[in-house]
């Protein structure tokens, strides 16, 4: 049980390396869906895009990942709330979308960070 265990990690981790990579490849892109009251927004793409890569390097070598785990999942829910909400309200079907995954992670990165011991 214990492959299946960092199977798993690797199933939930290795999309966040390619999330943060998304953020270095398009930060210009992206900075538009920083709200309006954070300044200088491609800081925050940046910012974000290696916290993605940084919790899941910490999940996969087991070293702070219970820490990284419980920020990468108040990110993904700050995100549901802050950049996706208004349309999910709105009944925009992508945004709905985008707020249901980043609450699905959120929710998973919790769990995982109350089962890890580090």
């Amino acid at each position: 049980m214990k492959s299946l265990g960092f199977i798993g990690k690797l199933l939930y981790g290795l999309p966040f390396v390619m999330f943060g990579m998304f953020h270095f490849m398009n930060a210009e892109g992206m900075a538009g869906m920083v709200p309006a009251v954070f300044p200088f927004p491609e800081a925050w793409v940046y910012l974000t895009g290696l916290g993605h890569i940084l919790a899941a390097v910490a999940l996969i070598i087991n070293k702070k990942a219970k820490l990284a785990m419980t920020l990468l999942g108040v990110m993904l829910l700050l995100f549901a709330l802050l950049i996706h909400f208004n349309g999910f309200l709105n009944g925009d079907q992508s945004a709905t979308t985008m707020f249901l995954k980043d609450i699905a992670l959120s929710g998973a990165a919790f769990f995982m960070s109350s089962k890890l011991t580090n």
